[in-house]
């Protein structure tokens, strides 16, 4: 296994994922911000939080699958999400939950950030999901 998840003492805990990965490897895979659209450009779920961080994972594990990795070789994984009030994390946490086992997404979840952001590069797009990671 080329990354060690770990929270140490003295770190918030529980968390949905971890705050530290060790990463030994040589080749990076950086995969860039997907989101909630399917292969052809179509949009998936206009205006459902959840329903659009389903689909961005999946994507994201397209993007992983195409360079040879996984979800468990991700070193980090980043969200943007528009107009995020903490009221929104049960929504997003959601959409996690219902996808993680179809994609390999572990819980808890690799080092992750969540950033809110006032939009992303069209009206309908609600999260943006970005991953790195490292392979042997």
């Amino acid at each position: 296994m080329t990354v060690d998840y770990f929270t140490p003492a003295g770190m918030t805990q529980p968390t949905p994922y971890h705050h530290v990965a060790v990463g030994t490897g040589s080749r990076h895979v950086h995969v860039s911000g997907q989101i909630a659209r399917l292969a052809d450009g179509t949009p998936v779920a206009p205006d459902d939080l959840a329903g659009q961080v389903e689909q961005a994972l999946r994507n994201t594990a397209t993007g992983l699958t195409g360079a040879g990795a996984t979800f468990s070789d991700v070193l980090r994984l980043t969200f943007y999400v528009t107009h995020w009030t903490p009221e929104k994390i049960t929504e997003f946490m959601a959409g996690v939950e219902r996808v993680s086992a179809e994609i390999g997404l572990p819980q808890p979840m690799p080092p992750a950030s969540l950033i809110g952001v006032d939009y992303l590069f069209e009206p309908d797009v609600l999260v943006e999901v970005e991953a790195t990671a490292i392979l042997d």
